[in-house]
């Protein structure tokens, strides 16, 4: 039987749990997953094989009106991860329907979409009524013509299945492009950084989610086994500093916690996880800052 292989980008508003989506069909968790919009900044990749295909998804920013030069970047990389595609699937929150921001994204695919599959995924389902998401399928198929819908529940895993078996069926015939053990093609110091960034974004909350970045600055494997893993929270004032460490150094103990115990059972090893914040005020303006998210600084430029 022949193998397959391919490029599948998730691409949608920010939230449309795109991520979520990813991580059930790669069966682990390579995607930052929080409340917050625009939390996904670069185009993490999952691989996930079924029967004979393998599935490399390319989990895109939220597409949304860019009002910095990281929102530019980040837009750009969205739509840089459809382009570069086999295979697109929009995702649409059942219960927002077609908003101004999916709107925006259809005129955009009109480019994107010539000679590519793009496939309509409706997220969500468990929040709207049976008729409302038939017309709601009606409406998006009236507005382009997509290939195939899907009526899906990412977070609860209705019609994931069906999706990923459509996926295989529609990936060019080819070699498979990663060893069959390996979900991920980011190096594992920028999954570890996106672990703590999204343990430091859960906890602040409302404080300062986009005023922060995390970098893996260094990465060292012992004789026993572990691995030391240093990191450094770059935020963009004195302020900042002090709600990163919290009363005590309380915020910053819990984060470390957390991120280094979810570190370890993703590594499947023991890892000794240092944490130091420091304040950069410029670092949303330093190339190299882009580059560790898997971002290109010039496509930030108005």
């Amino acid at each position: 039987m022949s193998t397959r292989a391919g490029f599948v980008a998730l691409i949608g508003e920010p939230n449309a749990g795109k991520s979520t989506l990813l991580n059930r069909m790669v069966g682990a968790k390579v995607s930052i997953v929080t409340h917050k919009v625009q939390t996904t900044r670069a185009r993490i990749r999952g691989v996930a094989m079924e029967g004979e295909s393998q599935i490399v998804f390319v989990d895109t920013p939220g597409l949304f009106q860019p009002r910095r030069r990281l929102d530019r970047a980040m837009v750009a990389a969205a739509w840089g991860g459809a382009a570069d595609a086999d295979v697109v699937v929009l995702m649409i929150e059942a219960h927002r329907g077609l908003s101004e921001g999916v709107g925006r994204i259809l005129e955009g695919l009109g480019d994107v979409g010539k000679g590519r599959t793009i496939a309509l995924a409706i997220n969500k389902i468990d929040r709207v009524e049976a008729p409302v998401l038939l017309g709601l399928a009606e409406k998006l198929n009236a507005e382009f013509d997509f290939a195939e819908t899907f009526m899906i529940s990412a977070e609860k895993g209705h019609g994931v299945d069906a999706l990923r078996q459509w996926l295989a069926g529609q990936v060019p015939e080819g070699p498979w492009l990663y060893p069959e053990d390996q979900i991920a093609d980011l190096p594992m110091r920028m999954i570890a950084a996106e672990m703590t960034r999204e343990k430091l974004t859960l906890r602040l909350h409302q404080e300062l989610p986009y005023q922060l970045t995390v970098e893996t600055e260094n990465w060292e494997e012992r004789k026993d086994g572990s691995a030391r893993v240093d990191q450094i929270i770059y935020v963009s004032r004195d302020g900042h500093k002090g709600i990163v460490l919290g009363y005590k150094g309380e915020t910053i103990k819990s984060v470390s916690q957390s991120a280094r115990a979810e570190l370890t059972e993703f590594l499947g090893r023991k890892v000794h996880l240092f944490l130091q914040v420091k304040v950069r005020e410029k670092w949303q303006e330093e190339a190299e800052r882009y580059s560790e998210m898997g971002l290109n600084f010039k496509d930030g430029n108005a």
